[in-house]
């Protein structure tokens, strides 16, 4: 990825703000191709062309995001390519907007609308839509103190049997399983739509018993989040996280804390799984402090399971063995789906196996992962997404016990489940094992795999 040209004046901004940082040039270069491998974009730089940023460089395409990202994460607080001296990236307004947790439901209700529609009908029109990792601390601090200053009692999220509820809940339900079949991409321009033009409009009406208004503030949140997750299946990183900020703001006006410690938990995964394991494990905690007094076993669970993953990646061992021993008392103290809210039935001891699993593999503990990942397959068989991301994993599990001929016809038949499934998830967990191969590309096998997985997965870097 090449570079614009120099303005001819030394960058003072990036200069000062890289010192505060403290960090050097190599490894700045190091955290932006990091940063930009995991949004999918391939970049080589290093200490030589940070010394040509300071000089005044501008580099092309979206590396000054990755750049302000990657120093927002060395100083703990945000940072914006123009506070670093780059030119201001033109973008609609409503992609800045919807970074913020707002006050006034009604402006979420008009961000959504304005996103979605814009979102469906026009997407250049967004433009770059960038992951802003230190965006998400504002909206952790806006639901603990709404958390704190709601004097509602814990209830589970009610559903009710008739009228515009029923209806919605129909349409949340036909989505999830479209979404489990086929992969986000493929549904994701149904929900959004049903979200922004039939939803939205909806809660804006005035003359709706406070009740209703409150599960259909719960339900929206619900399709927020969706949106969310079928916008992180189609690579969409930046849009994920826009629309589970959202939801996150409309389920405080629905006060379900079920639903609102799973939206956390999203949002944790995705901090973790774009390279901010630090964020994604303060937003598991945040979720898990919601959902303590909610009466959801199986929703801490999830929340548990999302800091291990997080603690994981961090290399702390210690706490993500904790975490993961929280996870599973939480299951054990689940009397089952029927008396858990609907936003958490489908959470099992399958879900908590695969989870397990890619925390055993980051921690470097092949055996554990190999059992977890393998029982998560067995278990799976008619989830094509969760099925390839098992696979994935067990495949990285069979390498770190140098297995190579096992661990790659099992990602072999990972791509296979991959056709007809539009899911960017189960893309990365095998781009991920793809990169572990790279000790092994002088093998016909690896060759041989790298052929078959590469319309899927891309060029390798």
């Amino acid at each position: 990825m090449g570079s614009s040209k120099a303005s001819g004046e030394a960058n003072t901004a990036f200069t000062a703000v890289l010192a505060e940082a403290g960090c050097s040039h190599a490894a700045l270069a190091r955290r932006v191709n990091e940063l930009s491998a995991l949004q999918g974009e391939v970049c080589r730089y290093d200490k030589a062309s940070v010394s040509r940023w300071l000089g005044g460089m501008t580099p092309r395409g979206r590396t000054p995001e990755f750049i302000a990202a990657a120093l927002s994460g060395f100083l703990s607080r945000p940072v914006s390519p123009v506070d670093i001296g780059f030119p201001e990236q033109p973008q609609r307004p409503v992609v800045a907007r919807a970074l913020t947790y707002r006050e006034d439901v009604g402006e979420t209700l008009h961000t959504l609308a304005e996103l979605g529609s814009t979102d469906i009908s026009r997407r250049s029109l967004l433009g770059a839509v960038p992951y802003v990792a230190t965006a998400l601390m504002d909206p952790q601090r806006q639901w603990l103190l709404w958390l704190l200053e709601d004097d509602q009692a814990p209830r589970l999220a009610v559903v009710a049997g008739s009228g515009p509820i029923e209806q919605v809940q129909a349409m949340i339900g036909m989505f999830d399983e479209m979404d489990n079949r086929f992969g986000g991409g493929v549904v994701r321009a149904s929900v959004v739509n049903y979200l922004s033009a039939e939803l939205a409009p909806k809660l804006q009406q005035r003359n709706m018993p406070a009740h209703q208004r409150r599960l259909l503030y719960t339900s929206a949140a619900k399709l927020a989040a969706m949106a969310g997750w079928c916008s992180y299946d189609s690579a969409d990183y930046g849009l994920a996280e826009r629309y589970m900020i959202q939801a996150l703001r409309l389920c405080a006006e629905g006060g379900d804390r079920v639903l609102g410690g799973q939206i956390l938990a999203g949002m944790s995964h995705l901090a973790t799984s774009l390279g901010n394991p630090t964020e994604g494990v303060s937003l598991a905690r945040v979720g898990i402090a919601t959902a303590k007094s909610a009466g959801s076993p199986l929703g801490l669970m999830r929340l548990h399971a999302m800091a291990a993953r997080g603690y994981a990646v961090l290399g702390d061992s210690r706490r993500a063995t904790a975490s993961l021993l929280e996870a599973g008392k939480d299951l054990e103290a689940s009397h089952g789906p029927a008396e858990e809210s609907p936003w958490v039935r489908f959470l099992d001891h399958h879900y908590l196996e695969a989870e397990a699993a890619l925390v055993h593999r980051d921690l470097g503990e092949a055996g554990q992962a190999e059992r977890l990942a393998l029982a998560s397959v067995e278990a799976n068989g008619d989830r094509r997404r969760r099925q390839a991301i098992s696979r994935s994993v067990l495949a990285s599990a069979f390498l770190q016990q140098n297995r190579l001929d096992e661990a790659v016809n099992t990602a072999s038949n990972a791509v296979d489940l991959l056709a007809g499934v539009h899911s960017e998830r189960s893309v990365q967990a095998l781009r991920d094992f793809r990169t572990r191969l790279a000790p092994y590309r002088g093998e016909a096998v690896v060759r041989d795999f790298e052929r078959k997985a590469r319309p899927i997965l891309g060029t390798a870097a």
